[in-house]
């Protein structure tokens, strides 16, 4: 028999996309007013992946990943991925995004993004809202799974969330002193 065990608090990460470098950065803020400083900031990056939200959001889309310092239970993800919900709305013009910000959280162990998009490798969590593993950390670095979006596979962004990690696993050590 298994004894259950609280699990650790996990690293709060946002990937902002849009073509406004105001709003990504007036996102940022209102990030930090509601989750407390951040410890990272990605520099920008053309998003060239894929059109799909082009037709939404335009055209020159790029993205900025951040972290955030303070650590947060998982089970706290869906009410995250709802916040962020509200600020997207709250950006939009005529029912149209200015703004994509996909939440998640890094583990020891994985990357889980928070999705309204149910499908078989996405488990259901709570208020619609399910989660999306990412990626998997195993023998020291992050692996990709067949349905990881292309731009979470790159070599380049494992190798982001493997430091990221490795501060995120520093920070743990810490807290336990």
């Amino acid at each position: 028999m298994s004894k259950p065990i609280p699990a650790l608090p996990v690293k709060l990460i946002f990937s902002i996309l849009a073509n406004d470098h105001k709003l990504i950065n007036d996102t940022i803020d209102a990030l930090s007013n509601i989750y407390g400083m951040p410890d990272y900031i990605s520099a920008r990056m053309p998003f060239d992946y894929t059109d799909y939200y082009c037709r939404e959001m335009g055209k020159n889309l790029f993205r900025r990943f951040l972290t955030m310092e303070m650590l947060i239970d998982a089970e706290k993800l869906p009410d995250v991925k709802l916040k962020m919900n509200k600020i997207e709305e709250k950006t939009s013009v005529e029912g149209q995004r200015g703004v994509n910000i996909d939440p998640g959280y890094l583990s020891a162990a994985h990357l889980i993004l928070a999705t309204g998009k149910g499908y078989a490798h996405r488990p259901y969590l709570r208020d619609g809202i399910y989660a999306d593993l990412t990626l998997i950390f195993q023998a020291g670095k992050f692996f990709s799974l067949p349905w990881t979006y292309p731009d979470y596979a790159e070599e380049r962004q494992k190798m982001m969330f493997a430091k990221i990690r490795a501060k995120y696993l520093l920070q743990l050590k810490e807290e336990r002193q």
